[in-house]
């Protein structure tokens, strides 16, 4: 029976799929792996943190603090560290790219001891601010700063916050590959370079699963080089529009790497009917009301590394030490499957494979 047919035949419900969760469904930070917490969800009866001198700020990339993805996660972040270590918070929800500088300003200006940016396209402003202001520390996710591509963080104040996305959906990718009727696709928002690696990984999987397993699983939407984008994170309307049409081409599992763009891809495989949806960043089964149709997510867990960022910085002082979330470390991973999609062999080899990634006897890498 095909993959559609199987999603055909039952109104599914979320329920762990995989024998050993903890090989798969990674929600840790990295130097001590704990689940990704919001400060709503702490235990109400704790006493409350005695109150630290240190005031930590966040600046959201133009998606705001309720994309239900990298933005949000990261504010879960800042706001379990308001509630755990009891300092001082503030933060500013960017519109366009255009907010950005005076965002950053007005933080420094509020008095913050640690402003952290979120997003691959803050890195120019951030570098900017913080060769202006010195004495300011600063942290930005999914960046190294390195605006100049010379190896070296482009100011002495800039903490970066990485994530080795591909090994995750690379996991994705093989796992999708092995249930599809023989067509997966993703599509990004832009065309950057924490965007395309998550592509990167997800099309390395398929390849892998199709060299193991003589298949021939095709990849829509990119290819290693050049694919398809939206060209923003916002407009919802094209996310719509592409997914429609890599499923009239025969794609049954989507993956958009593209924020809020990313819920209307949603939109367009609910209304299918037939296919399944492939979420970025969070667990979309817990993030988003489109639960149903969730395959898997490629998990980034973003709260997580920004509490550890600010914990270090307010307990040992501040290091521009980049932080890089990995399959070893937990700072990635995916979430459970759909229940009754992938069978358990194919579990057994998602094990075996996630192994052979820590110890590098897998490559994640397109070749």
């Amino acid at each position: 029976m095909t993959f559609k047919g199987r999603h055909l035949m039952k109104n599914t419900i979320r329920v762990g799929a995989i024998a050993a969760v903890s090989a798969l469904a990674l929600a840790a930070c990295a130097s001590a792996p704990e689940e990704e917490t919001s400060a709503a969800a702490s235990d109400d009866t704790a006493a409350p943190a005695e109150t630290v001198d240190f005031k930590a700020c966040m600046v959201s990339d133009s998606g705001g603090f309720d994309d239900q993805s990298f933005n949000q996660s990261g504010y879960e972040g800042l706001t379990r560290a308001e509630s755990e270590l009891g300092i001082e918070i503030a933060s500013a929800e960017s519109s366009t790219e255009a907010d950005f500088g005076p965002n950053i300003e007005a933080q420094v200006a509020a008095g913050c001891d640690l402003i952290i940016t979120v997003g691959f396209l803050l890195s120019q402003a951030t570098v900017d601010a913080a060769l202006a202001n010195p004495d300011v520390h600063f942290a930005i996710i999914d960046d190294l700063a390195d605006n100049d591509y010379d190896g070296e963080i482009d100011a002495p104040n800039i903490k970066p916050i990485t994530f080795e996305t591909d090994e995750a959906s690379f996991l994705a990718g093989y796992a999708a590959s092995s249930v599809t009727g023989g067509t997966i696709a993703t599509f990004g928002g832009m065309n950057i370079p924490s965007v395309t690696i998550f592509m990167d990984g997800y099309l390395a999987g398929a390849n892998y699963y199709n060299d193991t397993n003589s298949a021939d699983v095709k990849v829509l939407g990119w290819d290693g080089t050049d694919g398809q984008f939206t060209g923003d994170f916002s407009d919802q309307a094209k996310g719509k529009n592409v997914t429609e049409t890599f499923l009239d081409q025969g794609a049954d599992i989507v993956m958009p790497v593209a924020g809020p763009v990313g819920l209307g891809a949603a939109a367009a495989v609910e209304s299918a009917g037939d296919a399944w949806l492939i979420g970025v960043d969070s667990d979309w089964t817990l993030t988003t009301d489109y639960a149903d149709i969730i395959f898997t997510s490629v998990l980034k867990n973003i709260g997580n590394s920004v509490f550890d960022t600010i914990a270090e910085t307010v307990d040992a002082g501040f290091s521009t030490e980049p932080y890089v979330g990995t399959l070893e470390n937990e700072g990635v991973g995916v979430a459970d499957f759909a229940e009754g999609t992938v069978d358990d062999a194919v579990l057994t080899e998602l094990d075996t494979i996630k192994a052979g990634i820590i110890d590098g006897s897998i490559s994640v890498d397109l070749s």
